[in-house]
């Protein structure tokens, strides 16, 4: 018998389902009145589906689920609000299939058992078929995952599965080799505005009682970051407040009040975007990590995607720690994965750790400075053939080519280093990069100079000269130049910026 953790659309277990459209058809129980305005909204249909057309054309997985034309199982995966849960309540509405949902966060293995079971049986009797919808699947443990295998893999159940973490990560391989998997995506601003309309004038929602004000919009669609269900929420609550005061619009003030989180004036697609993540570029370049952290809550608090803060700080990490903690590389691309493994609200903690280690690292921009030289030279057209001891003389004939020829193995010299020719012929002695004396890089500008020494086979230098002035050419390192920064560098906040 089946636990209080199940809901089944139909019948009870053993009987004949229920047809379309009896009742609890809807969210799987009965919509009423008092309803939250998010379960009051979900679609009708598939085409009242906002924000994700890569899953909806004609033919597509997720409509054929839908529309119960293929008994495929799925697994949906996308972020909070983004409509999976909207999705399973689509099948069940829209077939005559007997459904089931199950949360991973009550369900057991025998919860799961019991259902495949009474799915069996009603096969066999000719029966519906079962549509096992679970959500939150990540929760569930290799054991309950394994205990689905087989039936999905007969189709005894249509297993319809959510999550928020990345299934590559949080469902087993032979169950996701079993499914068709669909990613779905973030609600973007132009979605969440248009679902906040709707809700506003259709009769399921506000019914047109209440004026939503174009500030106060603004502040749900920023408040939501792609989350409808947020957004739908706060709109709700907003329009409790305006109603208890008697108020018949929502403005921006009744919103602020209503979700307690003021406005912050950041609009991802204007300046104020552009001007925020500069600061906390320039901020965490100077080394102001209180700063930083102020620029970082900013954008946080503002719904900025956190994937695009995370490519900056990876890009940060080299561009301006670089060389004197090349630990920061690792830390802020362990940031980028954490993102995607952990999600927000959670993964402002990585971010945060990520922005103070690369505030309070010490500065180089000696790899900008190198590859910009680099790409410099190659733009202009030196170079030249690749040295013959450098080509690749695996192939056949390529001895009787001279590739290969003179070339010394590194290894066999007990310096692991030893003299000969890398660079083409006309960029022989060409320095791209000149190590600055912060942090770690110091100890790269002390052994420089001897590799180079070796590789060229120059005489020996003096060891005051080994430590060069900075990584910008000979630029003084002193207290205007104490991380190797000017405002020439880049700050670029996005490609193409």
């Amino acid at each position: 018998m089946e636990s209080d953790a199940l809901f089944t659309l139909g019948e009870p277990a053993g009987a004949p389902s229920a047809p379309s459209g009896s009742g609890g058809v809807d969210a799987f129980t009965a919509v009423g009145s008092d309803s939250p305005l998010p379960v009051r909204m979900r679609p009708a249909g598939i085409d009242e589906l906002v924000g994700q057309d890569h899953l909806l054309a004609p033919g597509a997985p997720l409509r054929q689920l839908v529309e119960g034309a293929a008994p495929m199982s799925v697994i949906l995966w996308g972020p909070p609000g983004s409509g999976k849960t909207t999705i399973a309540h689509l099948v069940a509405r829209a077939t005559d299939r007997r459904f089931v949902a199950m949360s991973a966060l009550t369900a057991g293995v025998k919860d799961v058992r019991a259902v495949i079971e009474t799915a069996r049986r009603q096969r066999r009797s000719g029966g519906p078929q079962t549509v096992l919808f679970i959500d939150e699947v990540h929760r569930f443990s290799k054991t309950q995952q394994d205990s689905l295998l087989a039936a999905v893999e007969d189709r005894t159940v249509t297993l319809l599965a959510a999550t928020t973490e990345n299934p590559y990560f949080s469902v087993i391989s032979p169950l996701l080799s079993r499914c068709v998997l669909l990613t779905l995506q973030p609600l973007d601003d132009d979605a969440v505005r248009g679902l906040l309309r709707r809700a506003v004038a259709d009769e399921r929602g506000l019914g047109g009682g209440l004026a939503l004000e174009r500030e106060a919009e603004d502040h749900l669609v920023r408040l939501a970051g792609g989350d409808v269900r947020k957004a739908l929420t706060a709109l709700e609550a907003a329009a409790a407040t305006a109603t208890a005061t008697g108020s018949g619009r929502i403005d921006l003030a009744t919103a602020e009040q209503a979700v307690d989180v003021a406005a912050v004036r950041y609009d991802r697609d204007g300046d104020a975007h552009y001007d925020v993540t500069s600061a906390f570029i320039k901020s965490m370049r100077g080394s102001d990590v209180d700063a930083a952290l102020h620029w970082l809550a900013r954008m946080l608090v503002a719904g900025e995607d956190a994937r695009f803060i995370a490519r900056r700080l990876v890009i940060f990490a080299s561009e301006d720690v670089g060389m004197a903690d090349p630990t920061a590389l690792t830390v802020a691309t362990a940031a980028a994965h954490a993102v995607e493994y952990v999600g927000l609200p959670e993964v402002q903690l990585n971010l945060a750790q990520a922005v103070i280690h690369l505030a309070t690292a010490p500065k180089s921009n000696s790899a900008t400075a190198a590859i910009g030289a680099a790409l410099a030279d190659v733009r202009a057209g030196r170079g030249g053939p690749v040295p013959r001891g450098l080509r690749d003389a695996h192939y056949a004939g390529a001895r009787g080519l001279g590739h290969g020829t003179g070339y010394r193995y590194p290894h066999d010299d007990h310096r692991g280093v030893v003299t000969q020719q890398y660079a083409p012929d006309d960029l022989v002695g060409t320095d791209y990069y000149r190590p600055g004396g912060h942090g770690a890089e110091r100890a790269v500008a002390t052994r420089l100079p001897l590799l180079r020494r070796i590789v060229r086979g120059l005489p020996a230098v003096k060891a005051e000269a080994t430590v060069p002035a900075g990584p910008n050419g000979g630029r003084p390192t002193g207290p205007d130049r104490l991380n190797g920064v000017d405002e020439g560098g880049s700050d670029a906040v996005e490609e193409g910026q």
